[in-house]
């Protein structure tokens, strides 16, 4: 099922750092040097091209603003909004996975 939905999604979502924007930019717009210090690890290259393809799916709006220098603000579309609350629902299912892993872990015995 190429074209089902939820491979779309995930598609869209796909790579280790779109979710963390979605979530910085799900709270305010933010300026690219804002984003960067508040995604450790996440390279400047890496960042702007993240933004790009996220802007290119419609997830991401990007103003720049006629001053100089030059200042570029990052905000959610629509389209970046309703998907958030997906990536919420996945986050909360993925910390209920974890602490049921990991309560099993602790019931398991070691092997010896």
């Amino acid at each position: 099922m190429d074209d089902c939905g939820f491979t779309t999604a995930v598609r869209i979502i796909g790579g280790k750092w779109k979710v963390d924007i979605l979530c910085a930019l799900n709270s305010a717009p933010r300026r690219f040097g804002r984003l960067r210090q508040l995604i450790p690890g996440i390279s400047e290259k890496m960042l702007a091209q993240q933004l790009r393809e996220m802007e290119a799916d419609g997830l991401v709006h990007r103003q720049v603003h006629d001053v100089s220098p030059p200042k570029v603000v990052y905000s959610l579309t629509d389209h970046g909004v309703a998907l958030t609350g997906g990536v919420e629902s996945l986050c909360q299912w993925g910390e209920m996975y974890q602490r049921q892993a990991l309560a099993s872990r602790e019931l398991t015995p070691a092997a010896v």
